[in-house]
């Protein structure tokens, strides 16, 4: 059911251009949405577009990494989780992973965000 949200979803991480990655922003989430991750916290379409923008230029444009999702998303009420995983633009094995949930507000844009990174491998 949510095959196309997550779709955008990680879109928006591949986004080479910064007006573009805002207008995106600002159709999933809601202005008053907040980001978190275990060492980061952003709130509003301003901080979360600046967020993406960062992940963009260390992971996918300067690192050659892409973003896909793993398995399929599982909805709950008003909340989706999926997992992901960052894979080589080349090919090759993962080099992160991860799941996130999303909470959705009731126009189906995410209000709160919490992405988790599975352990490095060894």
């Amino acid at each position: 059911m949510h095959t196309d949200f997550i779709d955008r979803y990680i879109a928006i991480w591949h986004e080479p251009d910064a007006a573009r990655r805002r207008q995106l922003v600002a159709a999933l989430w809601t202005e008053d949405a907040a980001h978190f991750t275990r060492n980061i916290a952003v709130h509003g379409h301003d901080e979360i577009t600046a967020r993406v923008g960062r992940a963009y230029t260390e992971f996918v444009g300067s690192g050659g990494y892409r973003f896909r999702p793993r398995g399929p998303a599982e909805e709950h009420h008003a909340g989706v989780r999926f997992a992901w995983e960052m894979v080589p633009a080349a090919g090759g094995a993962a080099a992160g992973a991860g799941t996130t949930f999303l909470a959705l507000a009731d126009d189906g844009r995410i209000r709160l965000e919490y992405q988790f990174s599975d352990p490095s491998p060894a």
